[in-house]
């Protein structure tokens, strides 16, 4: 989503809070920028002012007006467990892991997609009835399958960040030594 100048849209954020999109030479608003997510534009918001990148920014505040809105995605307890990984020693990990996980489902869902666009092209756009009988008797063992694949994603995701993270711990425990059981520290003499 975020992209250098050169290569996508460039918005401008000015300190009355309005965006000012380069491309068209217009402002725009918090919805213009949610279209131009939903149409897959590459874009980079800054600060008039500073060239500060607010990208980060702009993409939460239309989260949060899409969770206050209507239905949401993340429920309180799932919220909260968010919170809870910032400053914790996964927190870097957990980033990659939500990534991966989101881009797993994305995959399933245009699996979805390609089989159902399959079904209506060979119908010349119309769905007769066997057809579509046909298509949801195939639902429940792809969507099966389609799950699984997902899950297995998502468990490889997560041993690769549980090996990761025994290897941080390595390399930080190696920097210690630590005295065996049987040694005795050594005592200070009263010339040190």
């Amino acid at each position: 989503m975020v992209s250098s100048k050169k290569d996508g849209r460039l918005i401008k954020k000015y300190p009355n809070r309005r965006l000012y999109d380069t491309r068209t030479s217009s402002y725009i608003t918090l919805s213009d920028v949610k279209e131009l997510v939903l149409a897959q534009e590459e874009f980079q918001v800054v600060d008039a002012k500073s060239s500060e990148d607010l990208t980060r920014s702009i993409l939460m505040q239309i989260i949060l007006e899409e969770e206050s809105a209507g239905m949401p995605i993340f429920s309180v307890n799932v919220l909260a467990q968010i919170i809870r990984f910032y400053g914790n020693a996964m927190q870097g990990l957990m980033g990659t892991y939500l990534e991966k996980n989101i881009q797993g489902f994305m995959d399933m869902q245009t699996k979805l997609q390609k089989q159902s666009e399959a079904l209506m092209s060979s119908n010349k756009g119309l769905v007769n009835q066997e057809a579509w009988t046909q298509f949801m008797a195939g639902q429940a063992p792809m969507m099966q399958n389609l799950m699984s694949s997902y899950l297995d994603q998502s468990q490889k995701v997560f041993l690769q960040m549980e090996e990761q993270m025994q290897a941080n711990t390595r390399n930080v425990m190696s920097s210690f030594v630590f005295p065996r059981g049987d040694e005795r520290p050594a005592s200070k003499s009263k010339n040190d």
